[in-house]
């Protein structure tokens, strides 16, 4: 056990990174200002593939040496495996060992020879050593790596990836927030069957209108639709490309949608600009609270800017430009402060326009990835446009274009693709003057002479930043180009779908024999990112707030398929009594509805291994996740309730007959009425980007449960709701909202477990 340095050298890394005073904001614990993150990996190319490495030890890792509660090391490749988790500042000496832990549950588990592995405040004890087992008759020897990080708890409640592994068994107002491997009681409470007896189908209910589910829409028929232009082709055009077919309507339906071709890993390797995420995981650019003292996400109004230095390359956090910020907004109570937020967030947030124009191939996920950006944008507040240089093409020249018509040395083509290009150009910069704030200019781009046009038809009238999508993965691509055949109004009329595809073909490689890559002004380029083994987001002469997150967005963003479900809390004795906020514990059919989640959970998620349950830290949401004891759980403070204020506890009926003012603000405008000493849902929506940027993140299934405010704010995001319709959707108590994350874009389903006596 680790006879000779220079041996253990080869077989085990160890890294311990200790912080100065002031290298973590905020932290409790111990020394260093922040909490202790331990990262443990091991790694050998003959493990057999029915072993599973896991790790089991004291508490508070998993508070047990019963080999049948260790943790399983989740697979990074195909000989290494992980798993990361938070120390507690009360429990930083920690004892553990590797165990082999076959899928067959009847054969004995491989425990590592030698004595428990020690760690001390997150310094190693004893000899560096590599993780030996005694398998087959052979002395299996596993490298082993080490490292363990001081990170502030406020970082780690930005990025559910650093702590997504923290299942120790601490306690929020005596209640468990972890119980591993208990059995929930079943039954009967209170007349009430606690258990889903049926297939999980049969409490499916019909979703509202206006719900997530764009993934049967084709994203380019979501694009703006062009206003300088009629909605039939010009058949005086002098093209002798002209329509060959009817052009099809802007709301035909298809059954699938364009594929993003995003999927960051949380590490950035650039050239010209380089953003490296050097914590444990992509977090979030918050700024560090020097109070803060738990595993919760704080998020105010005032939160920081993403800026860039004249003379670095890398994105910095501007506390100034935070604090100047939060200064502006007065301390008024209600709708007077209500409005300076709204005038913050709805007014415009750069001195200039900004086009974000997209360039890449076909099948490169470009219209996906404008579709997804567009989204997000408008879920902020910032006036967005989608504008799709394809559409106008159809509406303008027709469909079934054969691949003829994008030869490079197609003179007449090219004139007739240039011609719908300015035109768009022109129609979204005409929409920024009126007040539209950034557009996403949707098209191949492929050529700096068509580059060159658009920065000389935006000169002086709006930034632009070129982003460009590269793939050179040919299962990847082939893949999108079925897609796009299948989806896209360019071969509705055509019969045959493998000629379709041969068409398709013939018209990529048209484009590839004159595409250029961006090297002029600013931009951004994301390189394989979909493939997971080596992907890159290169950024050159970015600045600016926007600028930054949305940078920040596509690093974190990716097409990975998922669900996460939506829930509030099971119905409070707040709900029963009808008064806002406060903290109130379950009511009897709360307690109900909390043994039906946790069942339900079971069986749609019985297959997931790394699934994670997100609470708010009122004890109502902790209390209705408390009976899911299969998968870990956080809480973040972005998901408690919109904060009522002067109005806590009281009902609709107490405020309008003591706050007759305040009652007639919020229903004159509830998006940006805010309760005295409260918030507004404009508030909420600020302080929920992080975890939309989590979500984003995520490749497990997510389980959220919170509160109703809070989940039409999510909501809204994955459903491309406007901003206005946020305080009046649907989000009805003892309802699970699926929402379906993958490749065909959004779909959503609900479920109704139970009816309620009130909400």
């Amino acid at each position: 056990m680790g006879s000779g340095s220079s041996r253990d050298s080869e077989t085990i890394g160890v890294a311990v990174r200790e912080e100065d005073d002031d290298g973590v904001g905020g932290g409790g614990g111990g020394g260093g200002g922040g909490q202790l993150y331990v990262s443990l990996k091991m790694e050998n190319h003959r493990i057999d593939r029915e072993l599973v490495p896991h790790i089991f030890g004291s508490a508070p890792l998993v508070g047990s040496w019963d080999s049948s509660k260790a943790l399983w090391m989740q697979r990074e490749s195909t000989s290494m495996w992980a798993l990361s988790f938070v120390v507690p500042p009360n429990h930083e000496l920690l004892d553990f060992k590797f165990l082999l832990k076959p899928k067959d549950k009847a054969a004995p588990c491989i425990v590592e020879e030698g004595e428990e592995r020690v760690l001390t405040g997150g310094k190693l004890q004893g000899d560096v050593r590599p993780a030996l087992f005694r398998w087959n008759g052979d002395l299996l020897e596993c490298r082993v790596f080490i490292k363990a990080d001081r990170v502030s708890p406020f970082d780690l409640a930005a990025s559910w990836r650093a702590y997504r592994e923290n299942i120790q068994p601490s306690t929020v107002r005596g209640i468990p927030d972890v119980s591993l491997y208990s059995v929930p009681e079943t039954g009967v409470e209170n007349g009430m069957s606690t258990t889903l007896e049926l297939d999980l189908e049969h409490y499916v209910v019909p979703s509202p209108a206006g719900s997530a589910n764009s993934g049967s829409v084709y994203a380019a028929n979501l694009a703006e639709t062009p206003r300088s232009m009629a909605s039939t082709p010009d058949s005086s055009s002098s093209s002798s490309y002209a329509a060959r077919s009817p052009v099809l309507s802007n709301d035909r339906i298809a059954t699938t949608k364009e594929v993003e071709v995003l999927s960051p890993d949380g590490k950035v390797h650039l050239d010209s600009g380089t953003y490296e995420s050097k914590m444990v995981g992509p977090i979030s650019p918050l700024q560090k609270q020097e109070s803060h003292k738990s595993f919760l996400v704080d998020r105010g109004v005032g939160s920081p800017r993403l800026v860039k230095t004249g003379s670095s390359n890398t994105f910095t956090t501007d506390l100034k430009l935070a604090s100047e910020r939060k200064n502006v907004i007065p301390a008024a109570a209600g709708a007077v402060a209500a409005g300076a937020i709204a005038d913050q967030m709805l007014g415009p947030k750069e001195d200039r326009h900004l086009a974000i124009v997209l360039v890449g191939l076909p099948a490169r996920g470009k219209t996906f990835t404008a579709a997804k950006l567009t989204r997000y944008l408008r879920w902020l507040g910032h006036d967005t446009k989608h504008f799709n240089v394809g559409k106008y093409r159809r509406l303008k020249l027709g469909v079934n274009q054969s691949a003829e018509f994008f030869r490079g040395d197609n003179p007449e083509g090219i004139e007739a693709r240039n011609e719908v290009a300015a035109l768009a150009m022109e129609d979204m910069i005409s929409w920024m003057q009126e007040g539209g704030q950034v557009g996403i200019f949707d098209a191949t781009n492929s050529t700096k002479e068509r580059r060159n046009m658009l920065m000389k038809l935006a000169e002086g009238r709006c930034k632009i930043i070129f982003l460009e999508t590269i793939c050179n993965d040919d299962r990847i691509i082939e893949r999108n180009i079925r897609l796009k055949v299948q989806q896209s109004p360019d071969y509705a009329e055509e019969t045959d779908f493998e000629a379709g595809c041969r068409d398709f073909r013939n018209r990529l490689a048209n484009y590839a024999k004159v595409y250029e890559p961006v090297e002029e002004g600013s931009y951004i380029k994301m390189i394989d990112m979909v493939t997971g083994s080596g992907g890159q987001i290169q950024v050159n002469n970015i600045s600016g707030y926007l600028p930054g997150r949305i940078v920040f967005f596509l690093v974190n963003t990716h097409l990975t398929p998922r669900p996460i479900l939506l829930t509030r809390h099971g119905e409070s004795c707040y709900n029963v009594q009808d008064r806002l906020g406060g903290d109130s514990v379950l009511s009897d059919a709360g307690e109900v509805y909390a043994k039906k989640l946790a069942n339900f959970v079971d069986k749609r998620l019985k297959n997931e291994r790394a699934a994670s349950i997100w609470t708010s830290t009122l004890q109502r949401t902790i209390l209705t996740a408390s009976q899911i004891v299969s998968f870990p759980k956080i809480q973040w403070r972005a998901l408690d309730e919109i904060n009522s204020g002067a109005c806590d506890g009281m009902t609709y009926d107490e405020i309008k007959k003591n706050m007759p003012e305040e009652y007639e603000a919020r229903n004159k405008d509830k998006l940006r009425y805010r309760y005295p000493r409260g918030e507004s849902y404009l508030d909420v929506i600020q302080r929920l980007e992080p975890v939309i940027i989590e979500l984003e993140h995520q490749r497990a299934p997510v389980v959220v449960v919170a509160h109703q405010a809070v989940l039409r704010a999510l909501y809204a995001y994955f459903a491309d709701r406007p901003l206005k319709e946020i305080p009046y959707i649907e989000v009805p108590l003892h309802t699970i909202i699926e929402i379906q994350m993958g490749v065909t874009g959004v779909q959503e389903k609900r479920y109704k477990l139970m009816n309620w006596s009130s909400s």
